[in-house]
């Protein structure tokens, strides 16, 4: 999940709530400034959320030049 800011200022309670079951992307004048996560996580359950991300059909290489694009 992507949120600003501001955003998480107004909400703060709730993203960190969140951040249990999902890494939270803070944004700032359109760019990612930070992430709130878990510390507690496994590195499985780490894993499973990032199956399905990467279409099929998308190569290695092909991914390495696309990482950080879409955050």
């Amino acid at each position: 999940m992507s949120i600003t800011a501001t955003e998480l200022k107004k909400n703060l309670g709730k993203y960190l709530l969140m951040s249990k079951d999902e890494d939270i992307y803070i944004t700032q004048y359109g760019k990612v400034i930070a992430k709130l996560t878990n510390p507690h996580r496994t590195k499985r359950e780490i894993a499973e959320s990032l199956f399905g991300l990467m279409p099929d059909t998308m190569t290695l290489e092909e991914a390495k030049d696309k990482r950080g694009e879409d955050i």
